[in-house]
């Protein structure tokens, strides 16, 4: 059995697979044709010798890791960690299946590690805004400044979503700290099997959050909330400070927003896989929908747990099938009769916009997509 492997299996619990076929009957890449299956890959791992199995080299990267496999499975394996483990013995082939967009933002990550630059607050956050050198609430913004030229063309702006939340914490009487030189959480990085380079990124932030002595870290990314709250802790030890995502702080405190009457929306929201089946958290932005005036929400056929995903994961295959799976996913949401698309991940507001600008989307497909805290920063009194 080649090296890493067998700490893949037992990391995971993948030696426990059944043979079932019940993750594939699940998988969103199985489903979309091919030979992947998170069953057929445990099958190919086991039975490799002194070579890879190119099945093996394939299937690795062409995983979402959005753990749908991992809510139906019997035998609690966690398919997600196990393609994160074997990536670390594969991290070279990564190159050859990141997508052309995907490769400019990962250099980013690389880019960081050299040196990561001291922020430039004031010039994208405006003056209007207010945001202190110390404080007991510290915003981690992670990669969010650096997508917004990246995405522009497909009318994403990932530097609104920092914008409305630090509009949303000023609503709520808190000015918030930001990292003097705050860099990449590393979550691609740690997820494409580069371990080495996501504990350079982690120890560059977990000693700014440290010195900051901020008492909690809220996000607006789930990735990041994910990558913050368990992988640093789990490689670095406790940050000393409560991290939350945003929607979990603003669905505790919706009585002291003060909100005014928007035009009237329906909606619906897609959970992101980092959010939702990772860490749990389907309510809380249903809450805040909820709390809206003039939204109303409704639910798609697949929603919470067995969320459809938006089809990319860390920037990885984002080819035909990918956009298959975004373009069902669009598709559902519009079967609901929404008119908008609402999702709390920027990477998942990229992606699905990404695929009706440049994938020839037709009306089936048509749907405005939306973050939630745009909605909710636009309805601030």
């Amino acid at each position: 059995m080649l090296g890493g492997t067998k700490e893949a299996l037992l990391q995971s619990g993948a030696f426990r697979c059944l043979g079932c076929g019940k993750c594939t009957s699940v998988c969103p890449i199985s489903a979309r044709g091919g030979d992947f299956s998170p069953r057929l890959l445990v099958e190919w791992v086991t039975s490799q010798t002194d070579e890879v199995d190119p099945r093996v080299d394939a299937a690795v990267w062409t995983c979402l890791t959005c753990g749908r496999c991992s809510e139906r499975c019997n035998s609690a394996v966690d398919y997600p960690a196990f393609i994160r483990r074997l990536r670390m013995g594969a991290e070279e082939s990564a190159r050859k299946y990141l997508c052309t967009r995907g490769a400019a933002v990962q250099s980013l990550s690389q880019i960081a590690l050299g040196r990561p630059r001291r922020q430039s607050h004031p010039e994208w956050l405006g003056s209007d805004l207010k945001v202190r050198s110390q404080s007991g609430v510290l915003l981690f913004v992670g990669c969010l400044p650096y997508f917004d030229p990246i995405v522009q063309d497909i009318g994403a702006r990932p530097l609104d979503v920092v914008r409305n939340s630090v509009r949303i914490l000023n609503a709520l009487g808190i000015e918030p700290g930001l990292l003097p030189a705050e860099a990449c959480c590393g979550h691609d990085l740690l997820w494409t099997g580069d371990l080495s380079g996501f504990l350079r990124l982690a120890e560059h932030n977990y000693a700014q959050i440290l010195d900051s002595k901020a008492e909690m870290i809220i996000t607006p990314c789930p990735e990041c909330y994910q990558t913050l709250k368990v992988d640093y802790s789990q490689h670095l030890g406790a940050l000393g400070a409560e991290v939350v995502h945003l929607s979990q702080f603003l669905a505790e405190r919706l009585d002291k927003l003060h909100l005014e009457r928007g035009s009237e929306k329906t909606v619906t929201y897609h959970d992101p896989c980092r959010l939702g089946r990772f860490s749990g958290l389907f309510d809380q932005p249903r809450r805040i929908l909820a709390a809206l005036p003039g939204i109303e929400r409704r639910e798609m056929s697949r929603s919470r747990a067995l969320a459809g995903c938006c089809g990319a994961h860390a920037w990885n295959n984002c080819g035909a099938i990918a956009k298959g799976i975004q373009l069902d996913r669009l598709q559902e949401a519009r079967s609901t009769g929404a008119s908008v698309l609402v999702t709390a991940c920027p990477k998942c507001e990229i992606h699905f916009k990404c695929s009706m600008q440049n994938h020839g989307a037709t009306r089936d497909y048509e749907i405005e997509v939306r973050d939630l805290f745009s909605l909710v920063a636009e309805l601030i009194e």
